[in-house]
């Protein structure tokens, strides 16, 4: 397809049936996080892009035969590396005969939540989300390095608003709150629940995006400043940072909760709920600078 908006909006439907087999296998937490930030709010931003540029793109200057063959030959590779994978559910798979069998036994009882998603995720593999944490917040800083981020002024106050919709401006007034209460129980609830620190700064990221594309550029900019959002993401790595350090003081491995408590379960809980709240500020503030980047450019011609 050469109709780039028509690319994105299929993007965002193919992540949506994604969600919907995430969903079909019982694996809610990915699911939730392939419809936050797949069909959600990666979508938005894809748009956001389009909007800087030209809906069409170029004929293309080679073969396309070349292209179909490419991934032709690239698919038939993958297909054939599937061959000797495991059946799906196979209880003989390698996968469950040690690591799942030790999670599902022991997380409940060493981290002491029901959640095993959220177990794994900030404690077990608590290294592997705190570099995933950096990542999104070196993204966000390649993208402002590359865009820039400059307030609005009060004269394009309309520039990005949508005119004369009071009925959607208003509806908008009573879902913000409702976005952001959710995302606090999100954000709050991951340890019982689907949800955690990725979706509830996606989905606090939205309610602010959803106000900017309402309401304008400008009113979004007053409420939250683009001065903020570096700050935000780099205090959130410093909070999941910082829990690691005062392990380490207390004698523990880096990231071992244990310590933060007398009670090494209750220790445990303690620092997921202070991890997922750092990366939940991190993705926040990464996620809306992103938005403020594109949305504040204007169209080049």
């Amino acid at each position: 397809m050469r109709d780039l908006f028509g690319v994105v909006i299929l993007f965002g439907v193919y992540s949506l049936l994604t969600a919907v087999l995430f969903m079909n296998l019982d694996a809610v937490d990915v699911a939730f996080t392939e419809a936050a930030v797949g069909a959600g709010i990666t979508t938005v931003l894809m748009l956001s892009s389009l909007r800087l540029t030209k809906r069409w793109e170029h004929p293309p200057r080679h073969n396309p035969l070349l292209s179909l063959l490419v991934v032709g030959v690239t698919g038939a590779v993958l297909i054939y590396a599937t061959l000797d994978a495991p059946l799906l559910g196979d209880p003989s798979a390698p996968v469950h005969q040690h690591v799942t069998p030790r999670y599902v036994e022991q997380a409940s009882a060493e981290v002491g939540m029901p959640n095993m998603v959220t177990a794994v995720l900030a404690s077990y593999r608590g290294y592997d989300t705190f570099g995933e944490t950096v990542v999104i917040f070196t993204a966000g800083l390649a993208v402002l390095l590359l865009l820039g981020m400059k307030d609005v002024p009060r004269s394009r106050v309309d520039d990005s608003a949508i005119h004369d919709t009071l009925v959607l401006k208003t509806v908008v007034k009573l879902l913000i709150p409702l976005i952001l209460l959710f995302g606090l129980d999100v954000q709050f609830h991951g340890d019982f629940g689907a949800g955690g620190g990725f979706q509830a700064g996606v989905i606090f990221a939205t309610g602010f995006i959803l106000y900017e594309m309402v309401f304008g550029a400008a009113h979004a900019r007053t409420v939250v400043p683009p001065g903020w959002l570096p700050r935000l993401g780099a205090l959130g790595v410093l909070i999941y940072g910082g829990v690691g350090v005062i392990s380490m003081l207390g004698g523990k491995a880096f990231l071992d909760y244990s310590v933060l408590s007398s009670d090494p379960v209750h220790g445990q809980h303690y620092g997921v709920l202070l991890v997922e709240l750092g990366v939940g500020i991190t993705v926040f503030s990464i996620v809306l600078a992103i938005f403020y980047a594109l949305s504040g450019r204007k169209r080049q011609s």
